[in-house]
C-alpha cells in the first residue's frame, strides 16, 4: 500500500500545481528536496513537522522548536510513526539532513 504524503493525507491543496497554491503558495514540506526518502515520503512529506512554515490548523507554522508539540499530536504525525514503527526517522535525523546542502 502507497504510503500518504501530508498533503495527500490533509487535503491541503498546496503541493505544486494544487488548486490552493495561488493564494496560499506552495508549501515548504512538499519542495524540501533535502528530506526525500525520509519515512518513505516525497521530499519532506512525511517529515513535515520538522519543516518551518507549513500550515497546519489553517496558520503558518514557525520553526520547528515553536511547532514541535502540536505536530506531535497531529494525527498524521501518529500515523506516519505507527506505520514506519522501528524504521522511523524522527526530528534529529530529519533536522541533520535540513542542514545539509541541497
Amino acid at each position: 500500500m502507497k504510503k500518504l504524503n501530508c498533503w495527500e493525507f490533509k487535503k491541503c491543496g498546496r503541493e505544486p500545481g494544487a488548486e490552493k497554491v495561488s493564494e496560499q503558495g506552495v508549501c515548504p514540506a512538499a519542495l524540501e528536496t533535502r528530506a526525500d526518502g525520509v519515512n518513505e515520503g516525497k521530499n519532506a512529506g512525511r517529515a513535515c513537522w520538522a519543516v518551518a512554515g507549513t500550515l497546519c490548523r489553517g496558520v503558518v507554522d514557525g520553526k520547528f522548536t515553536a511547532k514541535v508539540n502540536t505536530c506531535m499530536l497531529c494525527d498524521f504525525y501518529k500515523k506516519v510513526c505507527r506505520e514506519q514503527g522501528e524504521n522511523f526517522q524522527g526530528a534529529a535525523f530529519i533536522l541533520d539532513k535540513l542542514k545539509e546542502k541541497s
